[in-house]
């Protein structure tokens, strides 16, 4: 059973100091200097290192995830039977649209463009949702129940992802950039915590009475 973190959003910036300044060389350039828990680093050089660049080219990732994920859902709603899996597939829907919107900020915020990276990952997670469709019943509980399975794996996905680079904004100095980061992770642990009451509450139950 997944476990709802509500208090977890603020723990990952607790305890970490930082802060910017600009100082002039001898030959007058300037540069951007951030100071990440006592250490002074400079942004121009950060902006090209290995971190960096990983760090965006995992946010390229999950922008595709984000957008494939849209598509999903609404596949989902429609094969879904009862009228609380349908809702809840409709909220995810509009909440991902948020994400992407949010990403978009998150990519200008450290100055890079918007673009997306195919996902293997998510393009698997979404081929199994697709095939518990196929094999699942029309109009059965039981389809309800896998179908939550397949996107409470779709959570966890992005939970681990979201996680990970809100963790590494901060890391980096990205603060803003972190902040929206880790909105959207507490936004995918409660929907996957929602998901949970709603398999726990009746449709394992009714499934499982399914001959």
């Amino acid at each position: 059973m997944a476990t709802k973190s509500l208090d977890n959003k603020n723990s990952s910036t607790s305890g970490t100091d930082t802060s910017s300044a600009s100082t002039t060389g001898a030959e007058g350039s300037s540069k951007k200097l951030a100071s990440v828990d006592n250490a002074t680093v400079d942004k121009n050089e950060m902006n090209s290192s290995p971190l960096h660049k990983f760090f965006v080219s995992a946010l390229k990732d999950v922008y595709y995830a984000e957008n494939a994920i849209i598509e999903a859902l609404g596949k989902m709603q429609e094969a879904a039977t009862t009228d609380e899996l349908k809702e809840a597939f409709e909220d995810h829907q509009l909440l991902t649209q948020k994400h992407v919107k949010r990403l978009e900020k998150v990519f200008k915020l450290i100055n890079e463009t918007p673009e997306q990276k195919e996902c293997k990952a998510i393009k698997g997670i979404i081929e199994e949702g697709e095939e518990i469709i196929k094999s699942t019943e029309e109009g059965s509980m039981t389809r309800d129940a896998a179908l939550i399975i397949a996107a409470q794996k779709v959570e966890h996905y992005e939970i681990a992802t979201y996680g990970g680079l809100a963790q590494l904004a901060i890391t980096m100095g990205h603060d803003k950039a972190a902040d929206l980061l880790e909105k959207t992770l507490q936004e995918e642990e409660d929907t996957d915590y929602e998901l949970t009451e709603i398999a726990e509450t009746f449709i394992n139950f009714d499934a499982e009475q399914e001959d």
